[in-house]
């Protein structure tokens, strides 16, 4: 049996556990829950029998780049997962965003959260830590691209120097198939790729001082599994106050720095902790940003 783990949010920690648990066949679509308790989905994982398939296209990119390969570092030198650089790519004044615009993707079409988590690239800070838990890389064999197209959907470099990227049009169908059908290719619906009208393909670093949600995220990735849930918990309700228009753009990464700068959790040993650890996150991201307010 398949389940889909797709609630948007720590919400979808406990189902997703219980999935693995009674050993699913788990499509993973919510990041979070490996965010917050990778060590703990993984045991549960292995404790059930259960298949873990990323369903993210980024994720499922690099599932499908490391097919056959071992994970030494020998034979993998690095992850690059690839970020279209969100609708604020090239505008530098990001004090009067608004929710409308941060939602307005150039390229794919999300729900408003995760459409604002791709406007300050905390999307992809979220992306670097889920592929650590995924695939057992640490925070320096992982690099974040800009490839404004969206065509390449991430690339594994290996120790020889060659680059095995997966390519494939904007469409979530694509890495839904994939994961339905894993081992066997199914029919995703999905346009194929036309290169006589592609076009050029670009790629540029991350701009991390106007976007300093992925730096934060690698910040917790280092400071450990504690740290990373109180990283999604604060951007959780700072995004939700942006929405709500309580809290500016620019401030969603200043909330989530002073949480972080606050607590210093360590590592939970059950889902009761990461619970404690993710409501005491959010009572101090909330204070953090009715101090903020809309600056």
């Amino acid at each position: 049996e398949i389940v889909i783990a797709a609630i948007v949010g720590a919400a979808g920690l406990v189902p997703t556990l219980a999935a693995a648990r009674a050993g699913k066949r788990l499509l993973l679509a919510n990041k979070e829950a490996v965010v917050c308790a990778g060590a703990l989905l993984t045991d549960a994982v292995r404790a059930g029998g259960a298949t873990l398939l990323p369903v993210d296209s980024e994720h499922s990119a690099i599932h499908q780049c490391l097919a056959g390969a071992r994970r030494l570092e020998s034979d993998v030198r690095r992850l690059i997962l690839t970020a279209s650089g969100g609708p604020f790519r090239q505008q530098h004044d990001l004090s009067a965003v608004t929710p409308e615009q941060a939602c307005a993707h150039p390229n794919w079409v999300m729900g408003r959260k995760i459409s604002v988590d791709s406007a300050t690239l905390m999307n992809k800070g979220l992306e670097v830590i889920e592929a650590s838990r995924l695939f057992g890389f640490d925070a320096a064999r992982i690099a974040v691209v800009v490839h404004p197209q969206s065509v390449i959907h991430s690339m594994v470099e290996f120790g020889d120097g060659s680059v095995v990227a997966q390519l494939g049009t904007p469409d979530m169908r694509t890495p839904i198939a994939y994961a339905l059908g894993w081992p066997d290719r199914i029919e995703s619906g999905s346009a194929g790729l036309d290169f006589t009208r592609l076009g050029a393909l670009s790629f540029e670093a991350p701009d991390r001082a106007r976007f300093p949600c992925l730096d934060l995220a690698y910040r917790a990735l280092q400071a450990g599994p504690g740290a990373c849930i109180v990283l999604n918990a604060a951007n959780e309700v700072a995004v939700q106050a942006f929405l709500e228009r309580r809290l500016s753009f620019v401030s969603i990464a200043a909330v989530i720095d002073d949480t972080l700068g606050r607590l210093a959790p360590a590592t939970p040993q059950s889902v009761d902790e990461v619970l404690a650890i993710d409501a005491e996150a959010r009572s101090a991201a909330a204070r953090a940003a009715g101090n903020l307010g809309t600056r």
